[in-house]
C-alpha cells in the first residue's frame, strides 16, 4: 500500500527519471550492439586480428562493473554519457561473442560451394556467413537487452543527477523505502519493455525461425 501511495505522490518524479534511465539503456544497447557486430565482422574477415584482440577483450570482462563505473564518471562526467558508456561496455561483449561464434560456425559445405563458384571473400561474408550467423546475433541481442538496465543503473549509482538509480540512492539515504520499491518496479517494467522490443526485432531478423501458430486440422474419414 505504501508503494502505491509512493506512485501517487511521486509518480511524475519517478516517470521523469524512468525516461532518463530508459534512454540510457536504449542508447547503450544500440551503441554496444553496433560496436559488437562491427568487431565480430572484423574478426571474421581478418582471423589474424582475433589472436591479438580477443584476449584483451576477454580481460576487460573480468573487471567488476562496480570498479569501472567510477572511472567512467571521471572520464565522461555525471551526465548521461557515463551511464551510456557503462551500458555499452556490458552489452558489447555478449553481442560480439555471439555474432562471432555464429560467423565462425557457418556450415563448411556452404562455404566450399561458394568458393567453388568463385565467390570473393566479401561475397562469402555478406551473402553466406552473415545470414547464417543471424540466429546467434539474435541470441546475443536478447541477452544484451537483459544486461542493459544493469549497466545504466550501476552507472547512476556511481554518480548521477537523474535516473532511477539516482532516485533509489536518494530515497535510501532518506529512509524512503517505498520510493525505492516503486523505482525498482518501474525499472523492471522499463527493462521488460526494452526486452520485448528487442525480442520482436530479433523475431523479425530471423523470421524463418519463428515458430508458427499451430493450426489444428480436422481429418475426415
Amino acid at each position: 500500500m505504501e508503494v502505491f501511495f509512493a506512485f501517487v505522490g511521486s509518480g511524475t518524479h519517478l516517470l521523469r527519471n524512468a525516461l532518463v534511465t530508459l534512454g540510457e539503456m536504449t542508447l547503450g544497447l544500440v551503441i554496444g550492439g553496433v560496436a559488437g557486430m562491427m568487431l565480430a565482422l572484423l574478426l571474421a574477415r581478418y582471423p589474424a586480428v582475433e589472436r591479438h584482440v580477443m584476449p584483451m577483450i576477454i580481460a576487460t570482462q573480468t573487471l567488476p562493473v562496480f570498479a569501472i563505473a567510477p572511472l567512467l564518471v571521471i572520464w565522461f562526467g555525471f551526465g548521461a554519457g557515463s551511464k551510456v558508456a557503462m551500458a555499452t561496455l556490458i552489452i558489447f561483449f555478449p553481442v560480439a561473442s555471439s555474432f562471432h561464434d555464429g560467423l565462425r560456425t557457418t556450415a563448411s559445405e556452404y562455404l566450399d560451394l561458394a568458393r567453388g563458384w568463385g565467390a570473393s571473400p566479401w561475397q562469402i561474408l555478406s551473402r553466406i556467413r552473415i545470414p547464417a550467423a543471424l540466429p546467434s546475433l539474435a541470441s546475443g541481442l536478447r541477452i544484451a537487452a537483459v544486461l542493459a538496465p544493469i549497466g545504466a543503473v550501476v552507472g547512476e549509482w556511481a554518480g548521477a543527477s537523474a535516473g532511477l538509480g539516482y532516485v533509489m540512492l536518494q530515497a535510501n539515504a532518506r529512509g524512503q523505502t517505498e520510493i525505492v520499491f516503486a523505482a525498482v518496479l518501474i525499472l523492471a517494467v522499463a527493462a521488460l519493455v526494452l526486452r520485448t522490443a528487442v525480442s520482436r526485432f530479433c523475431d523479425y531478423l530471423v523470421f524463418w525461425q519463428v515458430t508458427p501458430t499451430t493450426t489444428s486440422l480436422r481429418i475426415h474419414d
